[in-house]
């Protein structure tokens, strides 16, 4: 673990069987778990907690501070979970007094470039592709894929199991278990595929559809989209997801590829 032509702070708490490459620099309050390899050139500031057999490679910065005008030095970390794999030249900032935390789940992978930016939080099994910018305080929730090169608005919600087209511009909120493309950002059916390897059964991705058929197809506002999906549609978990969703939606979602403005 110790190495010579790397700089870790006396205080930092590293398990003994982590590997440290050459270059690597770790500041004072950090956190690093058992099986973890820190690649050569990896930057580690203060604030930062990374979990058992994370994978970081050369170049990565973790927990530096925000690029938040209104951070003021307050205490904060950036976690990183287990199993987590973050590529080449990737930057997660730690957080601000909003939250106190950057979050990133177990088992994600960061794909080289990523900017995680203060106070967002990405849940577990998330796949975001090169070069996507998360702004401050978005939420990706777990199973999410984000193609590449994609910029995500502060404060943005993203659904679970979704999946993001590449380049795409996000600044509405994205439901659960949906496809996103184009570039007004409109829906484009559910993520089949992605469910089926998940093991959602085919009455549950019919479930799902029938939901989003009422919601973008059936020509009804959001409001009356949800009471009509409560009162007519099974009561299931995705059901209820969908719905408590929207209801706490505070940007409004994407639209309907049907919506007159996406002609």
């Amino acid at each position: 673990m110790k190495q010579p032509l790397a700089y870790i702070h006396p205080d930092a708490k590293i398990a003994s069987n982590v590997v440290i490459e050459p270059f690597v620099t770790i500041d004072k309050n950090v956190v690093i778990e058992e099986g973890t390899r820190i690649g050569s050139n990896v930057t580690i500031l203060e604030g930062a907690r990374i979990g058992k057999n994370c994978n970081i490679f050369p170049g990565a910065v973790i927990a530096a501070v925000p690029q938040d005008l209104k951070f003021a030095g307050e205490d904060s970390l950036a976690v990183i979970g287990d199993n987590t794999t973050i590529r080449e030249c990737v930057t997660v900032n730690r957080g601000t007094a909003s939250r106190g935390k950057t979050v990133v789940g177990n088992n994600c992978l960061l794909m080289a470039y990523t900017h995680i930016a203060h106070d967002a939080i990405v849940g577990n099994n998330v796949i975001i592709a090169n070069a996507t910018q998360v702004a401050g305080e978005v939420r990706i929730d777990d199973f999410a894929i984000i193609g590449g090169t994609s910029a995500i608005h502060q404060f943005v919600h993203i659904g679970s199991h979704v999946m993001i087209q590449g380049g795409s511009l996000l600044s509405k909120d994205v439901p659960p278990y949906v496809k996103v493309g184009n570039t007004k950002m409109s829906y484009g059916g559910i993520n089949s595929i992605g469910l089926r390897r998940r093991n959602y059964t085919n009455e549950q991705i019919n479930g799902i559809q029938n939901i989003y058929r009422v919601l973008y197809q059936s020509g009804l506002n959001n409001s009356d989209a949800i009471e009509k999906i409560e009162a007519e549609l099974p009561a299931s978990k995705e059901r209820d997801e969908i719905v408590l969703f929207i209801k706490n939606s505070q940007r409004g979602i994407i639209k309907g590829y049907t919506s007159t403005s996406d002609r």
